[in-house]
This record gives structure tokens, C-alpha cells and sequence, in this order.
């Protein structure tokens, strides 16, 4: 952590925020750009989730429709996994969604949760816990 001066203005870095001291007692503290609050983040709610039916989109080649058990909650959710996993692949499997989200109408379709994925060069693959989870949980 080494102090830049300008101005009259001490600036200086770390762990990524950039922190401007004015006056001696007060401390401005400036995100990088895209950064997100931790209070921001904790607002979601994360959570482990069952499929229980999954069925091609229809307006869409790219998503499925899929029917998830949030801890006795029944929800639908819209993903575009379907490069990735066929529906008798994905029946009973537990995944990891966002729970809190708005609900968004993608193509028609109501989803009301966010199932998480990540794709590489390879391709897409849901997020899934390591051992059985009961549905439900929240993924701390």
C-alpha cells in the first residue's frame, strides 16, 4: 500500500479499492468500476434446488422450460442449457439457483429463478453440490 499524492489528496490502493483521503479523519471510499457491495450480495438468496420436469421451450431452440422444487416451493424456471444436457440428464438432479430474482419473461415464458452455470471452451455445466444437499438449502 504505497500513498500517491495530488493535489493535496492522498490516494491509495488495496485489496482492489481505491481509498482518497481528503482531511486526515475522513476516508472516501471509491469501487472499482463493476464491483459489487457485500451488502448487495448478501441480499441474494442462494439456494439448493430439485428439478423435477424439464421440456423444450416454445419459442425458443436454445432453452428448456424447467420445472424446480425450492424446498417444497414449485417454481419454473427458463435456462439455456440445452447445448449442454438432455432432459433425461437433468430430471431429479439437484442444482444451485437464485431464488430472489424478479421474475423475468424470457420468450414468453415466465422464470422465476436464475439456475447458475458456467460455460468454457468445452461448454456449459450447472453448478451442482458435492454431496446430497437437502432442497431447499442456502448455499453459504
Amino acid at each position: 500500500m504505497s500513498p500517491l499524492k495530488k493535489a493535496g489528496i492522498f490516494l491509495f490502493v488495496r485489496r482492489g479499492v481505491l481509498f482518497e483521503i481528503l482531511h486526515p479523519y475522513d476516508i472516501i471510499i471509491k469501487r472499482k468500476e463493476g464491483m459489487v457491495p457485500f451488502s448487495e450480495f448478501k441480499k441474494l438468496e442462494i439456494k439448493i434446488a430439485t428439478i423435477k420436469e424439464v421440456s423444450n421451450h416454445p419459442n425458443a431452440d436454445k432453452l428448456y422450460v424447467i420445472k424446480i422444487d425450492v424446498g417444497g416451493i414449485e417454481k419454473t424456471i427458463v435456462a439455456g442449457i440445452k447445448s449442454g444436457y438432455a432432459p433425461e440428464q437433468l430430471i431429479n438432479r439437484c442444482i444451485v439457483v437464485v431464488d430472489n430474482l424478479e421474475p423475468a419473461v424470457i420468450r414468453g415464458v415466465e422464470s422465476q429463478a436464475m439456475l447458475l452455470a458456467a460455460s468454457d471452451d468445452k461448454g456449459i455445466s450447472i453448478l451442482i453440490p458435492d454431496r446430497e444437499v437437502k432442497t431447499g438449502s442456502l448455499v453459504k
